[in-house]
């Protein structure tokens, strides 16, 4: 960054994926933040003329609010390496990893991390005929926020899927039991969330309000919270992510410890009014304005 009084942040928000709206308006609230916080902020929509923008623009670092494909899959990020504009959160390929779910859980595999069996089919497959023993879910292998997710319950037939969803799927044992997510901030876990949620966590139920409730922390035994925060750290190292992180969990209480899995790690956490991270981070002591003017320190190229 530069050394200016008032550092110029430049944060990308909205962008072209399935997840456009709740990027705009984590970005809004990230802007707002970081203006009380003193910077100088600049609102950018990022599109096809992301590149010449920023270079009109010329910020001293660029908070990425950016979420799921093109902003949270590496691509932006190699376009801020080029460009040698320091950036939040993780870099060009723990980015790739962390939104391919199934290069993910290679990586989760080889850290001895606890996954649920899965793998990638194509459309027609899933159509035809069940690739796995139901209970399972399918779900894209590149997306995030729970986009067209499809649960398959025993004695269902072979799910038909809405015409936007890809030709190449996962598709992921169920895994039975409590939402749990945990926020890794630089080499600190945070605490522990239990989502209460009305049926699955789909997209409506993270975004709108008073569509899950948040238990933070949770109140589960202290070994699991402490797997929990284990796991997330070193699904965090793993991956190679930088900044923040957010790793979530299905946790069988019935089998304890041995109840837990992991299912993704997003390496852009929400950050609207219904977010989870931010509630974490305030658990810890920091308010929200705080927490993003962190995560603007800690911005760097080479991530």
């Amino acid at each position: 960054m530069s050394s200016r009084q008032s550092p110029k942040v430049a944060v990308l928000m909205g962008g072209p994926s399935a997840e456009r709206e709740v990027s705009l308006s984590s970005g809004r609230e990230c802007a707002a933040a970081l203006r009380g916080e003193g910077f100088e902020v600049v609102e950018i929509d990022a599109g096809e003329d992301i590149a010449q923008r920023l270079l009109d623009v010329r910020p001293d670092v660029v908070f990425n609010a950016l979420h799921g494909r093109y902003g949270e899959d590496g691509c932006v990020q190699g376009l801020l390496e080029w460009l040698k504009i320091p950036y939040t959160h993780s870099g060009v390929l723990s980015s790739a990893l962390a939104m391919d779910k199934e290069k993910t859980k290679e990586v989760y595999r080889a850290a001895g991390l606890p996954v649920a069996e899965s793998r990638l089919a194509t459309r027609e497959e899933v159509e035809a005929d069940h690739v796995m023993v139901p209970p399972y879910v399918v779900k894209p292998y590149n997306e995030g926020s729970s986009v067209g997710v499809y649960i398959v319950h025993e004695g269902s037939n072979a799910p038909r899927m809405a015409a936007d969803m890809p030709d190449v799927v996962m598709v992921e044992a169920f895994a039975p039991g409590r939402e749990l997510t945990c926020t890794v901030m630089g080499d600190r876990p945070l605490c522990v969330t239990d989502i209460i949620v009305d049926g699955w966590y789909d997209f409506e139920a993270k975004y709108a309000p008073g569509g899950s409730r948040h238990v933070c922390p949770a109140d589960i035994p202290a070994d699991v919270t402490a797997a929990c925060q284990d796991y997330a750290l070193r699904a965090h190292d793993a991956l190679g992510c930088r900044g923040v992180s957010r790793t979530d969990f299905r946790w069988d209480e019935e089998k304890g410890v041995d109840g837990l899995i992991l299912l993704e790690t997003n390496t852009q956490p929400g950050m609207t009014p219904t977010s989870l991270s931010p509630e974490q981070a305030q658990e810890a002591g920091l308010t929200y304005g705080q927490f993003v003017a962190w995560m603007v320190e800690d911005a760097s190229c080479n991530r």
